[in-house]
């Protein structure tokens, strides 16, 4: 008898846990057992219970996408649903279990009506099982998931109830019952998973084959709703506030493995109502309570009851609290981030497709969201690294690959991200945006031409199927030919490079006729070949379509300067700067043409404003004694943040606009060099394009001092923009040029030799230094210099001019002449600055 009877006890406890497992097999196998050691095998009706909860289960399992879309299953078509049915209603009717198991059938049975869509059955059946009654208090652990999943089956029922003329006038307190029924049915679900977990982890080595870990605990699919249930009530009511409560409640309870998942998904609706619904002016940390008057302004939400149980919390001392929303976001992503990476599903075993396509998705939204909130602060360089993580689950994923690659372009990580846009470029090999994309940042900042001439063939080898981006293709293709023609030494290979280029134009004109940019590029490469009225032409269509446009606008006053019309193109370019006044380019040009019509001075006033400008723009600090002898500026820059966009040159000499690659090459080294030798690094904190522009105007107004013969006044100005940039071949070539004013002919030619050494196609260099050497006498030298000259740039006078100088010194004169006529034609087109510094890019 006492074995029976343990055997019984034995039996009733295996049931217990297998039914707070979920294990509906083994429960099958049990339900056989008890019928079997029953007097009265067909009045088991504990053990029809146990049968029909077993089939029901079994059927959710295998209907989890009809149950998501909220699509009734029908009892004809489930045999299983209909026995389970069929067993409660029997045990019901006959009414011989204990009151305890008699409930246990009525939240089953209810259940059931919620799932074949009888949602007033199913809030009627809870009503008389009385679920706002049972305590869960001492019972089995099974009993607490079969409440918390009668809370959310009737909250849900209750919200999807059809609306009677009665039932509207107690809408609002039909709300709050839900409002309350997601509430329990939230925190019973914690309280259940952190048991089981225990249970799990207690479970004796005797009988761990029978016992499921939490780890292989699979969330049901109305234990994952009673989990999101509250905080996803609050927010489609627009109770933001309330919402961002329970999520961070749930989000600070302890978690299970169960809930893993769940926790990444929770985080990541956290962040994204942080993002979308909430501001910093509004923000309160996750350890204060809501501001009163934010409260006052939802609706008023059902409390629910003092919580007897409660799930487990994080705790702790000197816990880190984010100060504003954005910080909160941010960690909230990261912590997503981690947990989606340690979660990936990697293996490309046919069997996990599905397993893989869900965790590459879950990854997919969290990196999404930490693009805009990293965005939203400028952490791209934070953003490249955790888009790099991603990679290891990203295969053939474009979205992620192309996400990769923006963030790289974004923090300046340019040549990695053209290698990213090539594979990006495999994987959608139709898409013309990618291709494109990619030949703009070999354009610029990489000047990797032949590389971008290879992407943006493959936008106009697409055709039609381009669209209206093969216009774009092709005027990438027409810049790339154009800067690889500024690049090229042998006169032939320019001359081919620029029909190249101008044939692409032209084609992208066709196909874009009203695109401006297309049309002023066009003009740009007539003014490059000296077909200047042609270029004119095409300039007043562009300005058509985009009057303002900058670019347009600086060509325009470059073509009335090459047609010798300095006063309406000075009177083009204060056009500009009154649209563009803070953008350095277009006042070096305006510099320059001032320096022609009215003079050095006139030109100094607009030095004094740059400078001016500069100070506007960044905080400022006493500078030393020297520089307080200048007439131009009295105090030394210091960075300061600044919202405002700058405008700057893309070169580092405005005279000379060069940019091929062995200058940008020079420029870099400058840089490198001029870092190692400063004695004070205060501007290295603000942008270095700023701190080259600020070089190029003291150089500037030490060439107008020059121009007036102010020798003292110009070497000053060379003295502040070499404490810049200390090695820098502008700076160099200045220092040359006022030892040679000075009569310093040999320490001319070597500062000149300096600088070229820095920059070994710096034509201004050559040419100062062939006209030195002539005068030194090293004619034959002198020669050689200017020829190297005008081979890198053929289109200067001066060059040619001061090679026939040197020609005519050795009694050349037939050269000289041919070297002065070429002069004199290439002068007649010569614009004001050369047609270089407008900016080549897409």
């Amino acid at each position: 008898m006492a074995a029976t009877r343990h055997s019984q006890l034995k039996l009733d406890s295996e049931i217990e846990r297998a039914r707070a497992e979920c294990q509906w097999e083994r429960i099958q196998s049990l339900a056989g057992q008890l019928s079997s050691k029953s007097p009265d095998p067909a009045g088991d009706d504990f053990g029809d219970l146990l049968l029909a909860e077993a089939l029901l289960e079994q059927c959710l399992k295998g209907n989890v996408a009809k149950l998501k879309d909220c699509i009734p299953l029908m009892e004809k078509q489930e045999p299983k649903m209909r026995a389970a049915k069929k067993y409660l209603t029997n045990i019901l009717n006959r009414g011989k279990l204990t009151p305890k198991y008699l409930t246990e059938a009525m939240l089953i049975l209810g259940k059931l009506h919620y799932i074949e869509g009888s949602y007033r059955d199913a809030t009627s059946m809870y009503a008389r099982a009385g679920i706002d009654d049972i305590s869960v208090e001492d019972e089995p652990l099974y009993r607490m998931r079969l409440v918390t999943e009668a809370f959310v089956i009737k909250g849900l029922s209750l919200e999807r109830s059809p609306a009677s003329i009665a039932s509207r006038a107690r809408l609002s307190e039909r709300e709050e019952e839900v409002t309350a029924c997601f509430e329990k049915a939230s925190w019973l679900a914690q309280v259940y998973l952190q048991k089981l977990e225990k249970l799990s982890s207690g479970t004796p080595s005797r009988h761990l084959k029978s016992s499921v870990s939490s780890q292989d605990f699979e969330l049901t699919y109305f234990l994952e709703a009673a989990l999101q249930s509250a905080y996803v009530a609050h927010l489609k009511k627009g109770n933001i506030l309330k919402g961002m409560k329970e999520l961070r409640d749930v989000l600070r309870i302890v978690e299970t493995k169960a809930t893993q998942t769940f926790k990444m998904t929770a985080a990541r609706h956290l962040a994204e109502v942080l993002l979308h619904s909430s501001s910093e002016d509004c923000y309160w940390n996750p350890l204060s309570e809501p501001p009163p008057d934010l409260e006052n302004k939802e609706e008023h939400s059902f409390i629910s009851s003092t919580r007897r149980q409660k799930p487990q919390l994080h705790s702790g001392e000197n816990l880190y609290c984010p100060q504003d929303n954005i910080e909160e976001a941010l960690l909230l992503l990261l912590i997503s981030e981690s947990m989606a990476n340690r979660d990936a599903v990697i293996s490309r075993a046919p069997d996990q497709k599905e397993d893989r396509a869900v965790s590459l998705q879950n990854a997919s939204a969290v990196y999404d969201l930490l693009s805009i909130t990293m965005g939203r602060r400028g952490q791209y360089v934070m953003l490249s690294e955790c888009l790099e993580r991603a990679m290891k689950f990203a295969c053939g994923e474009f979205h992620l690959w192309y996400q990769l690659a923006l963030s790289m372009i974004a923090c300046g990580k340019s040549a990695y991200a053209v290698s990213v846009l090539r594979e990006c470029a495999k994987l959608r090999p139709a898409d013309p945006t990618v291709p494109l994309l990619a030949a703009k940042v070999c354009i610029k900042p990489l000047h990797r031409l032949e590389e971008g001439i290879q992407f943006a063939k493959l936008v106009t080898e697409m055709g039609e199927d381009a669209g209206e981006l093969q216009a774009k293709g092709f005027l990438a293709l027409g810049l790339l030919y154009s800067l690889q023609a500024t690049d090229a030494v042998v006169k032939s290979k320019q001359d081919d490079l620029h029909k190249k280029a101008l044939h692409a134009l032209e084609r992208a004109h066709l196909l874009a006729q009203d695109d401006h940019q297309i049309i002023m590029y066009l003009a740009l490469q007539l003014a490059l070949v000296r077909q200047i009225s042609d270029a004119i032409e095409h300039l007043q269509e562009a300005l058509k379509f985009c009057n303002d446009d900058l670019n347009s606008l600086h060509l325009l006053a470059l073509l009335f300067s090459a047609q010798k019309d300095y006063g309406h193109a000075l009177e083009v370019i204060n056009m500009a700067v009154s649209e563009y006044p803070e953008n350095f380019s277009i006042l070096f040009t305006k510099i320059k043409l001032e320096w022609v019509l009215k003079g050095p001075e006139e030109a100094l006033v607009t030095c004094r404003h740059m400078l001016n400008l500069c100070q506007t723009l960044f905080h400022v600090s006493q500078i030393s004694g020297s520089e307080k002898e200048t007439s131009l500026a009295e105090e030394q820059m210091t960075p300061k943040p600044s919202a405002i966009h700058l405008a700057l040159p893309d070169v580092h000499d405005p005279d000379s606009g060069s940019q091929r690659a062995s200058s940008i090459a020079a420029s870099r080294l400058e840089l490198a060099m001029s870092e190692i030798t400063m004695q004070s690094a205060a501007h290295k904190s603000g942008p270095v394009q700023l701190w080259m522009s600020l070089e190029q105007i003291w150089l500037k107004a030490a060439e107008l001092f020059m121009e007036q013969q102010h020798l003292k006044e110009a070497g000053f100005c060379i003295q502040e923009a070499a404490s810049l940039f200390p090695t820098s071949h502008a700076v160099l070539y200045m220092r040359g040029k006022l030892a040679e004013m000075k009569g310093c002919l040999e320490e001319a030619k070597q500062l000149y030799d300096e600088a070229l050494t820095v920059n070994p196609d710096g034509v201004k260099i050559m040419h100062s230094l062939g006209l030195i050497l002539n005068r030194l006498g090293r004619r034959t030298l002198a020669e050689k210099v200017l020829r190297d000259a005008v081979q890198i740039q053929s289109t200067s006078h001066e060059a040619w001019n001061s090679l026939g100088e040197a020609l005519q010194a050795q009694g050349k004169s037939e050269a000289a002449v041919e070297c002065f006529l070429t002069a004199l034609d290439l002068e007649s087109s010569s614009p004001i600055l050369p047609f270089t510094v407008i900016p080549r890019e897409l």
